[in-house]
């Protein structure tokens, strides 16, 4: 099995695909099976619904597909709800974030969704250190910036154990991060001299790892595409079976809301862009050393 965000996302995308495929809108859909267009919509975008596999057989019914492409999509709905009871065993079925969800901005759980069902993520980063990477007392002192002064200490913690659960993808051997990041994340100091460099030796560590790539951008590298590209993730997801596979998701992450782009051509250009800082950052191994040396200077 490989997870219910990821199985509801394969199975959204394949019936997504049967429903334009056969020019049927999600309002038809809906009112055929006697629910709610938002249920069809949440159920394409992978997200829970209340649906049935009866109400799923009305759906196919519906659209007329060929049997091998029914047979296929109830095998995905069928993965599902394997999935959906495995989660409700462990008692997470809601998504980790879920008691969370008073700390969150309200797009931020889909993007912790998404996360959560990549098999491969890659993030440009100008400012601070990624989620994934942070440690407790950087990810304390980044939620202290943000927050409004009446935010209490347990309100505070709260998020810093929000963090630390997401972090918990990292043990994924199947997962893969790829951090690109400027010198200036490492310059920028959100936490104090102690914090910083804690949070860069922890960097160096976890570059370590067989599935975690760390490569810094130095400034004499001179122009290139990060500084008009800015931060930018793209993520990547696993392929469900031979005919599903979700497509890549670029996500941008603003003050007030984020934008998400799956279109080919946008997608394509921001691996264009990916290849371009490959080419100026500074090697594994060198990215390393240049970590620890900065280290070194907030010891002092």
């Amino acid at each position: 099995m490989v997870g219910l965000a990821a199985s509801r996302i394969a199975f959204g995308t394949y019936i997504r695909g049967i429903r334009t495929d056969c020019r049927k809108s999600p309002l038809a859909a809906a009112v055929h099976i006697e629910t709610s267009r938002q249920t069809i919509i949440r159920l394409e975008n992978g997200l829970p619904t209340k649906l049935s596999t009866a109400d799923l057989e009305r759906l196919l019914a519906f659209y007329n597909v060929e049997p091998e492409s029914r047979d296929e999509a109830l095998r995905l709905w069928r993965d599902v709800r394997l999935e959906q009871k495995d989660a409700q065993r462990q008692g997470n079925s809601g998504g980790f974030w879920q008691p969370y969800t008073d700390q969150l901005l309200a797009n931020f759980p889909r993007y912790l969704r998404l996360e959560r069902a990549a098999g491969w993520v890659t993030t440009h980063q100008l400012v601070l250190v990624h989620g994934l990477l942070q440690t407790r007392d950087y990810r304390r002192s980044v939620v202290r910036i943000n927050s409004a002064p009446e935010l209490s200490e347990v309100d505070v913690e709260r998020r810093v154990e929000l963090a630390i659960h997401r972090q918990a993808k990292l043990a994924d051997n199947e997962f893969r991060l790829n951090f690109l990041m400027s010198e200036a994340v490492l310059r920028h100091q959100p936490g104090s001299p102690a914090v910083m460099a804690a949070q860069l030796r922890h960097l160096a560590e976890l570059g370590c790892r067989d599935n975690i790539s760390i490569r810094v951008i130095p400034f004499a590298a001179g122009p290139h595409r990060g500084l008009t590209d800015q931060s930018f993730t793209l993520l990547e997801f696993p392929r469900q079976s031979s005919k599903v596979m979700e497509p890549p998701v670029v996500y941008i992450e603003g003050k007030v809301g984020a934008l998400y782009h799956a279109r080919t051509d946008v997608v394509q250009d921001y691996r264009t862009a990916i290849s371009a800082l490959e080419d100026v950052a500074l090697g594994e191994s060198a990215t390393a050393e240049f970590i620890l040396r900065i280290a070194k200077e907030y010891e002092a």
